[in-house]
């Protein structure tokens, strides 16, 4: 598997997958287009197929080796997210979403068709294989908890025994040259919650102000407060980023609403910061809302551990990386990343790594090309082989070490 190039057929495949993914983004946990293209490419491989019952998940085994059936054979799973994100595409591209308000912004479209990539190189060498590997095509991890989700729905254990390590790759429109990649020992993504804030009074006219209980200034007092909360509540060396990113109240200037809505992300980079943050808002939201006589709700909406790289499974990559790519590819991070992933989830349960690849295309610069997330984020296709590549011999070499 090492070393092996794609043959011109194969990536063509993959490139045509990903460019259809593109045109019809869906979004959330339920992305019936995106789970039909995935079996259809998946369609006459050797693999168990199992689909998500309460999500459009795909989980596919395959079983490697003449004795498939040996109980005490290791397991690795590969996993591929496959969701939207809820924004106007303005790449310029000439697959862009054709669906208004939905664009595959963080690279999702390219992380399925690489591994639906692996899974054909993987099954072409299914008699080489020292073990099996779980092939996880995850909806929902744009803030739906999918990689949860499908834990709780046994991908972990879906080849009857739990894997021995996890891979995942999570392309970049900038930040790094095409096809290099980037990892780290210990944390390498932020922890990630997303709560919603109803801010509930009493509304009416807006002449008898002191007849009635005004939600906006109590939620715009809460926002400074919980401005000063994360600069002064959390030790500088584990700190909190806190941003509230939707503020919505009321209907007309003349007008006191009885509610106001707040939207708030919070990131934070070590489990002590991410144990106290979230009931720590809730107690300064809390006392604003006693000071102007009015309730408070909060919703916990997302609730991401920090992404955590085993520190041997980070060797193993890189020795991995250096093998099937060359030297000199892979770039190590010196801090712990903001961004967050429901990747974590596996990790959590079983040591693994995540990379990012470069995915910027060739005739952009990484450092000042737009980031995943926004709307004219654009991502090559060139590093789809390699992108396959390197997952199917991270399976492959992994199970060999095990076995």
């Amino acid at each position: 598997m090492t070393g092996r190039a794609l043959d011109a057929g194969l990536v063509e495949d993959l490139v045509r997958l990903r460019e259809d993914l593109h045109r019809e983004p869906e979004l959330g946990l339920d992305l019936p287009r995106t789970q039909a293209k995935v079996l259809a490419a998946l369609d006459g491989l050797p693999l168990e197929i199992t689909t998500g019952s309460g999500l459009t998940s795909v989980t596919a085994v395959l079983r490697g080796g003449t004795d498939a059936g040996d109980g005490d054979r290791p397991v690795v799973l590969l996993r591929a997210d496959m969701d939207a994100l809820p924004l106007t595409e303005a790449s310029g591209v000439p697959y862009a979403s054709k669906i208004e308000g939905r664009m595959h912004a963080c690279g999702h479209d390219l992380h399925t068709a690489m591994l639906v990539g692996a899974a054909r190189l993987l099954a072409a060498d299914r008699d080489r294989l020292h073990g099996d590997v779980v092939f996880m095509f995850q909806p929902g991890e744009e803030g739906h908890h999918g990689a949860r989700l499908m834990i709780e729905e046994g991908v972990l254990d879906a080849a009857g025994r739990r894997p021995v390590a996890a891979y995942a790759l999570h392309v970049a429109s900038s930040m790094l040259p095409s096809g290099w990649l980037l990892t780290r020992k210990g944390p390498l993504l932020a922890g990630g919650d997303a709560l919603r804030v109803t801010v509930r009074g009493r509304g009416g006219h807006d002449s008898q102000p002191h007849l009635l209980k005004d939600p906006v200034p109590a939620a715009a007092e809460m926002i400074l407060a919980l401005q000063t909360y994360a600069s002064r509540g959390f030790d500088p060396f584990d700190p909190v980023l806190l941003s509230v990113g939707s503020v919505h109240a009321g209907t007309s200037a003349n007008i006191i609403p009885d509610e106001a809505e707040l939207k708030i992300g919070v990131r934070t980079f070590g489990p002590g910061a991410k144990a106290q943050v979230v009931d720590g808002v809730r107690r300064v939201l809390e006392g604003v809302a006693a000071a102007h006589g009015v309730t408070v709700a909060v919703e916990h909406a997302m609730d991401y551990p920090v992404t955590v790289v085993d520190a041997a499974e980070a060797d193993f990559a890189a020795g991995t990386v250096e093998k099937v790519l060359g030297p000199d590819r892979l770039v190590w991070a010196p801090n712990t990343l903001s961004p967050s992933e429901d990747f974590s989830f596996v990790l959590d349960q079983v040591p693994g790594a995540m990379l990012f690849l470069g995915a910027c295309p060739p005739d952009r610069d990484p450092r000042s090309a737009s980031f995943n997330h926004s709307p004219d984020a654009v991502f090559g296709n060139e590093v789809l082989g390699d992108g396959a590549r390197l997952l199917a011999s991270l399976a492959a070499d992994r199970l060999a070490a095990a076995g």
